[in-house]
């Protein structure tokens, strides 16, 4: 049994002593992560409950260790009452980043002046923002995403094309520098006749890994097809992350891919957090197929989440009353600590021994899920993903998600497969009505007979998905029928978006 009871400003002698007994963990945590193998083998011997009581323990130590040693963080608490855990409060961008300078928010209030890298994020919901990184933490967020890496698409070599955009973001460095533990790493950044031009000189003899935001795939996917490019003549896995993907895209890509999985992320915190497996994709699809397993596993929610494992020695995880994820960055090598961090993503998370048995009261064996894969389920916990909810629109008490459209879309493959991207509003009209607004950007010429098509194939779709909805349609039907907008490439919401990291999901009225 945890204690939730916490000293504001050290720690309490029961917290010493667990501290001290991690102290000595973490060395032989230290040559257990040295190589894929021992990582492996290590961690099957860790019990759910252990991980989860180590986790939450490694969450405690940082907290103190941030009150000591981080200028803002001390700040940020002195007026607070904190008398457990609970009480800490949360931090985010508005509380907390955007009020204390970079310096202050470092170990010692200051930023090293070597073996530094600043990212940076992309903007999608507002201004980009810098984060520094020392050398330690990076290297050990780069270990693991090889290992998951390596666990999802095996230990045969492999040439990877990193699609993701280059330059100060996070994530396309990073995964070009992490992806070299594992083999040849090309940086090409999101360029198709570039990436073509790779599996054209290289050849069929290797093993690929694409790397890229999930629309650019499913773009570069469909460039080649249309192109008429050998793309069933080479053996091709993608790895996506950056931004949530529909069960609909993964069966629209993996026709030319051999395997797909996402991994989980946000320059806030860090890349690679946590990462799709074998077992969490199977787990995934099987509620898309089944809606009681939906309900038992995520609750009351029409949407259908992504669904990771995570390492809980790196991230203690915590669910806040409002179904937002909260993350503590557990360890010392962190520059600028996250404490009880929230980004505004919507979720859950369990255990690995919970996930198990509430699939066993449904009928379902975790192992026989998995059983065709090459290796082993790991026990790391369960997070999963809604998405943002600055990206939710609401009309008549009805939330209509940028999930939803997806799926919307991607059940009907003649629309998905001239879509390039889509984004939600709301609209405002005379007398201060409101109805939503769904804008599609695709590559043929808009006409009025396609604009009619995307309207009932959306609108029918999303009354069968999306359960708010539904309920809210037989009372305001009138109000909630949306207005269906279509523009070329490049057009419209849209005629930005070549410049931008990620697709716009949102017009903001």
């Amino acid at each position: 049994m945890r204690s939730e009871i916490i000293n504001k400003k050290s720690p309490l002698l029961t917290d010493r002593i667990s501290f001290l007994a991690l102290s000595f963990r973490d060395v032989l945590l230290y040559f257990v992560a040295k190589s894929y193998s021992s990582f492996i083998t290590g961690f099957r011997f860790l019990s759910p409950k252990y991980l989860e009581w180590t986790s939450y323990i490694r969450a405690r130590r940082i907290y103190y260790f941030a009150v000591k040693n981080i200028p803002a963080y001390k700040d940020y608490i002195k007026d607070k009452e904190i008398k457990k855990w609970k009480d800490i409060p949360f931090t985010d961008k508005d509380s907390y980043i955007k009020k204390y300078p970079t310096e202050q928010r470092c170990f010692d209030g200051k930023i090293p002046s070597t073996h530094i890298a600043i990212d940076e994020s992309s903007g999608s919901t507002g201004t980009p923002f810098n984060w520094v990184r020392s050398l330690r933490e990076r290297r050990e967020s780069h270990a693991f995403i090889s290992y998951f890496s390596t666990f999802c698409f095996g230990k045969k070599p492999w040439l990877t094309i990193n699609a993701f955009s280059m330059g100060a973001w996070a994530t396309g460095v990073n995964m070009g520098i992490a992806l070299q533990r594992n083999g040849i790493v090309k940086n090409t950044g999101p360029d198709i006749g570039k990436i073509l031009h790779t599996l054209e000189f290289f050849g069929t003899s290797h093993n690929y890994l694409i790397c890229g935001y999930p629309p650019f795939l499913k773009q570069l996917y469909d460039y080649a097809k249309e192109n008429n490019f050998p793309w069933e003549k080479y053996s091709i896995s993608a790895l996506v992350g950056g931004e949530g993907m529909s069960e609909g895209l993964r069966d629209y890509l993996l026709p030319g891919f051999k395997k797909v999985f996402s991994g989980y992320g946000a320059t806030d915190l860090e890349i690679g957090i946590g990462g799709e497996t074998p077992l969490s994709v199977a787990i995934r699809r099987l509620a898309r197929e089944n809606p009681e397993v939906r309900k038992v596993l995520f609750g009351e929610d029409s949407r259908l989440p992504m669904i990771f494992q995570y390492n809980p020695l790196m991230h203690y995880i915590e669910v806040s009353d409002n179904r937002e994820l909260i993350f503590t960055i557990t360890r010392k090598s962190v520059l600028s600590p996250r404490i009880r961090y929230n980004i505004h993503d919507e979720g859950g998370i369990s255990r690995y021994d919970q996930m198990r048995e509430k699939l066993k009261s449904l009928g379902y064996y975790i192992d026989e899920l998995t059983k065709g894969e090459e290796n082993k389920n790991l026990t790391f916990p369960f997070m999963w993903i809604y998405g943002r909810r600055d990206f939710t629109i609401s009309i008549m008490g009805a939330n209509i998600y940028p999930e939803d459209i997806e799926q919307c879309l991607y059940a009907d493959k003649e629309l998905a497969k001239i879509t390039r991207s889509f984004c939600q509003s709301v609209l405002e009209g005379k007398n201060a009505t409101v109805r939503p607004a769904f804008y599609f950007e695709i590559t043929e010429t808009p006409t009025d007979d396609l604009k009619k098509k995307f309207a009932e194939s959306i609108l029918e779709k999303l009354i069968l998905l999306n359960s708010d909805f539904r309920e809210a349609w037989h009372e305001y039907a009138e109000t909630l029928k949306p207005e269906i907008y279509l523009f070329s490439l490049g057009e419209g919401p849209f005629k930005n978006d070549g410049s931008k990291i990620k697709q716009s999901r949102m017009i903001k009225s």
